[in-house]
């Protein structure tokens, strides 16, 4: 059984500290489902479940509520194993307990964690399926930013290929196979939707 949105949100609520970091992590998860439902509905991808990219889009960063202290993130790489325990914990099928620890960056290979010293597991984390590969790349266009200093908002797709280049250039690479898979999304509707602004135009 799926879980329905009502238990999604009341899990949320039973994880987050505070009210503050409750809005900014449920509101950041529900930007990504917005914007993989855009390139869903611009670029449709045959087989793609669209009810398990919801839920995923939802999930994929219960585990933020752990690296926040203060409303600041501290030690953000951790959030998506931590995410992956907490969904076990709840009784989550792998296809859903995966979105959360495999949507970091563009995919962490054994070797990142390794050359990086990530305070994570050794293994990997790269995305399998298309559902994973989409919230994965969904999630590149929106930063929490470190709330209160600096607000969230949308990156462009120019902006964070940019910023990927210093992990490698097969880091970027990615990006690009991943652009030619989904398409880009419509930031500025986006943006006019959830009243954030767009970094790197």
């Amino acid at each position: 059984m799926l879980p329905t949105d009502q238990q999604i949100e009341a899990l949320h609520r039973k994880y987050a500290k505070t009210d503050e970091d409750f809005n900014l992590v449920y509101a950041h998860c529900q930007i990504i489902e917005a914007t993989a439902m855009q390139l869903l509905d611009a670029k449709p991808i045959a087989g793609i479940d669209r009810q398990l990219v919801h839920i995923g889009c939802l999930l994929h960063d219960i585990g933020a509520y752990d690296v926040l202290e203060a409303s600041k993130f501290v030690a953000g790489v951790k959030h998506g194993v931590i995410g992956e325990e907490i969904l076990k914990k709840e009784g989550f099928p792998e296809a859903i307990w995966r979105f959360a620890s495999h949507h970091t960056g563009v995919g962490l290979t054994e070797e990142d964690v390794k050359e990086q010293g990530l305070p994570i597991p050794v293994a990997d984390y790269t995305a399998n399926t298309d559902e994973e590969r989409l919230i994965m790349y969904a999630d590149k266009f929106h930063s929490k930013s470190n709330p209160p200093v600096e607000p969230p908002y949308f990156c462009t797709f120019e902006w964070f290929h940019d910023s990927v280049q210093k992990f490698g250039a097969d880091k970027a690479a990615k990006l690009d196979a991943l652009a030619e898979l989904f398409g880009k999304p419509d930031l500025e509707t986006l943006s006019e939707q959830f009243g954030h602004e767009i970094k790197g135009i």
